[in-house]
């Protein structure tokens, strides 16, 4: 038996300590900055955002301190406080070391909730000097959360501070453990027929996260003596004295139960907030029939899903851990928690909006998962249930489900200072906060951990393609196949300190030693005979070119896909790779750009193939990108773009388009598609309003552009100017999967489209 958070051994990791090391110093080093979000491009600009224009938002605030909420970011900032006293898993190892931590706290906050956060790391730990230095800091912020902060200490500074701030102050390390928790208990209790008020629970670990569970099960409705607390010492009961505090007293009980083996005989819930092994066979046979066990010990549960399964096979089991079922994952609370907070100004954040927090996470995974969620599961949709008690992190729903519920809570109980009128229109203003293409990759690395493919990496001697191909092993992806001389990709790896001994789904292959080797060039001669190539032609490429003996490869069926381009031109190296592979019969092969700007996510295509394509090819483009979309997890609805809208002004060149658009009518497609029209109809819901008759009912997601040339400068230009994130293009239309980086690409791009690769987004 322990307290929470006491071991330093960190979690099965799927990366290398270097790639760790890598990630947070390439480029700019750390995780955030800081960006405007006025123009600041002239000396107008540069008045009005400073002296003298700022001193007409100073006055107004100064007349009327709520005004600070509509002229400043207040309202959408959270301090995110720590002293570094008790590191996720890593024990107190000071303020400074926390900060990569509360950095990516920062991170989380922004890429779930839109929420803008800065890390704040205390150096002391004193609890009064924390309190003192953050309470004066409350006209910055719009909330704080503190983090990793010691027992009882961080009891201390977060009450002291609900006393003295009038924003939410939330320790997420109590409060979020004990919402996820609350939320699978709901739903556990649920589907063991157990009434709240009559089941016995015993909670092992009274530190942060214990106590706090504790605190919001009872507010809920368990009963005080149906709930044991556990430590190091044994049983919290009444009258003992030994390794007490008043937060431990408060749920001091009176039993002759003194050992967690007596407290959890006959119990019907578990909580495990200690440490690996906490938690016996024997314990768990000792339990009531459907037990519930929630081990949430990080990062080894206090008892696997195995050992529970070799005894009961009646129990519900909840972990911390991603690579089991019913996760209890804080992201699932946080940031969501703290965005209805912020949207009706909340004073705090109280007990009610805490429990509205956590019924509403238990009746999303209640509700049928949509298409979005189930893409990742690959034909096996998750389904309410002894394995499905808690919605999974990347569920899209959950921005626009707990919020409006916090916020409901917050406005019921008085403590909001400006409640939301129209919940419904809320809801719409929240979904559009969501980071697409994060939530797209992520359901296709889940998908793609569901059943792992061989990938060849075909440059396999280049750093950057090591390093991609041990990141891709690493994240469950499957098995990388590196194409190159041995001693030269062990060399490069040796010099790079990726250690590649020992790693069974790491392969090199060798083309000019390959045992495959004749099978392929006799394979490409077959193509190639009536193409100008003579035999010793074709088996000089299958030797000296990578790209011809990875496609081989994957033509033969030896591996699943390719990627490749890390050095070699983009359209070089798909003419490679097509000397092999056919277009898959029926389809078109196109390039598909995703364009994430401002929060939509929108295909662009062909951004790789078609120079100037005539009208049946850009009707073919768009049927391949609706597909695209479709396997995505998206309703596509597609603009057919031009200089030129509905005719007008009249151009020869629009006349393809139009053209387009008719041989679509006659292929009576089953998704929405319109054009010709410029871009800013088709993305822009006000001007689109303007041409009733289209019939684009919704913004488009899907661009087909009139020309390889205009696809391809508009997205780099997105990205350059505009600040877009950009994935592609993603090759579409082969018959095997195969996805070309562009050159000069780091190892993240690669990992992304060898997974995109794996997933054949390319159908």
């Amino acid at each position: 038996m322990s307290e929470s958070r006491p071991t330093t051994r960190r979690a099965r990791p799927t990366f290398t300590d270097q790639e760790a090391l890598q990630f947070h110093a390439q480029g700019r080093p750390g995780k955030l900055e800081v960006v405007a979000t006025k123009p600041m491009a002239t000396q107008r600009d540069l008045s009005l955002a400073y002296s003298p224009g700022v001193a007409v938002p100073v006055l107004a605030i100064a007349e009327d301190p709520a005004l600070a909420f509509d002229y400043t970011a207040k309202g959408n900032l959270v301090a995110v406080v720590s002293n570094g006293t008790a590191i996720l898993g890593l024990g107190n190892r000071g303020a400074l070391a926390s900060k990569p931590v509360m950095e990516g706290k920062a991170v989380l906050f922004k890429r779930f909730a839109d929420i803008d956060a800065f890390d704040l790391e205390v150096g002391t730990e004193d609890p009064e000097a924390v309190i003192n230095c953050v309470r004066y800091l409350g006209p910055t912020f719009g909330g704080i959360n503190l983090e990793d902060i010691k027992a009882p200490e961080c009891f201390i500074i977060e009450e002291r501070l609900r006393e003295l701030m009038d924003i939410p102050v939330f320790h997420d390390d109590q409060h979020g453990t004990a919402i996820i928790a609350a939320a699978g208990v709901i739903n556990a209790l649920h589907l063991t027929g157990r009434d709240i008020s009559q089941a016995k629970l015993v909670v092992n670990g009274a530190g942060a996260a214990g106590i706090a569970c504790i605190e919001l099960l009872k507010a809920m409705g368990f009963g005080n003596q149906n709930v044991i607390l556990c430590d190091t010492k044994g049983v919290v009961h009444a009258g003992r004295t030994e390794g007490m505090n008043q937060w431990k007293s408060a749920h001091a009980v009176e039993t002759s139960k003194r050992t967690l083996a007596e407290a959890i005989e006959g119990a019907d819930i578990v909580f495990g907030l200690s440490v690996k092994g906490a938690f016996t066979p024997d314990m768990i046979r000792a339990m009531a029939p459907q037990p519930i066990i929630f081990a949430m010990a990080n990062p080894d549960p206090e008892i696997t899903v195995e050992e529970v399964a070799q005894v009961r096979d009646d129990a519900i089991v909840a972990t911390g851990r991603s690579d089991y079922p019913n996760q209890v994952n804080n992201v699932l609370g946080f940031p969501y928690i703290f965005r209805g907070a912020l949207d009706v100004r909340a004073t705090t954040i109280n007990m009610e909006m805490k429990i509205a927090a956590a019924q509403a996470l238990a009746a999303l995974a209640r509700e049928d998962v949509p298409d979005e969620v189930a893409a990742a599961y690959q034909g096996t949709r998750p389904r309410f249930g002894r394995d499905y008690i808690i919605p999974v992190p990347f569920d899209p729903r959950l921005i626009h489900t707990i919020p409006p519920a916090v916020a409901k809570a917050a406005m019921d109980t008085g403590v909001a200072r400006k409640p939301i009128p129209a919940m419904d229109g809320y809801r719409a203003q929240l979904s559009a906060r969501r980071d697409p293409v994060a939530g797209t990759l992520n359901r296709i690395f889940e998908r793609v951990r569901k059943f792992p493919k061989r990938v060849v990496f075909a440059e396999g001697e280049e750093e950057v393609v090591i390093r991609a191909a041990v990141s891709f092993v690493n994240q469950g992806l499957g098995t990388a196949i590196l194409v190159g001389r041995e001693d030269r990709v062990l060399a490069n790896a040796d010099a790079a300190g990726i250690d590649l001994s020992g790693r069974d789904n790491i392969e090199i292959h060798n083309a000019a030693k390959s045992d495959r080797n004749l099978v392929y060039a006799q394979f490409l001669y077959a193509r190639m005979q009536r193409k100008g190539l003579l035999f010793r032609d074709c088996q000089r490429l299958i030797n000296q070119d990578r790209n011809h003996f990875a496609a081989s490869m994957v033509a033969l069926g030896d591996a699943d896909a390719m990627v490749t381009g890390a050095t070699r031109n983009y359209s070089v190296a798909l003419d490679d790779v097509r000397h092999v592979i056919d277009h898959k019969p029926g389809h078109r092969v196109i390039g598909v750009s995703l364009c994430l700007a401002r929060g939509r996510i929108v295909l662009v295509a062909d951004t790789a193939i078609h120079e100037m394509p005539s009208a049946p090819e850009i009707a073919g483009i768009a049927v391949e990108a609706a597909g695209v979309a479709r396997r995505l997890g998206y309703e596509p609805r597609v603009a057919l773009l031009s200089f030129s809208t509905f005719g007008h002004p009249k151009a020869e060149r629009a006349e393809k388009v139009q053209e387009a658009v008719k041989i679509l009518d006659g292929m009576r497609v089953d998704f929405e598609y319109d054009g010709e029209m410029s871009a800013d109809v088709a993305l822009n819901r006000e001007v689109l309003a303007q041409y009733p008759f289209s019939r684009l009912k919704q913004p488009a997601n899907v661009l087909v552009m009139p020309a390889f040339h205009s696809a391809s400068i508009s997205t780099r230009m997105l990205q350059e100017l505009g600040g877009a994130q950009v994935l592609g293009p993603l090759i579409v239309g082969l018959d095997k999967p195969v996805q070309i980086v562009s050159l000069g690409a780091t190892d993240t791009d690669l990992v992304n489209m060898a997974a995109l690769a794996a997933f054949n987004i390319g159908g």
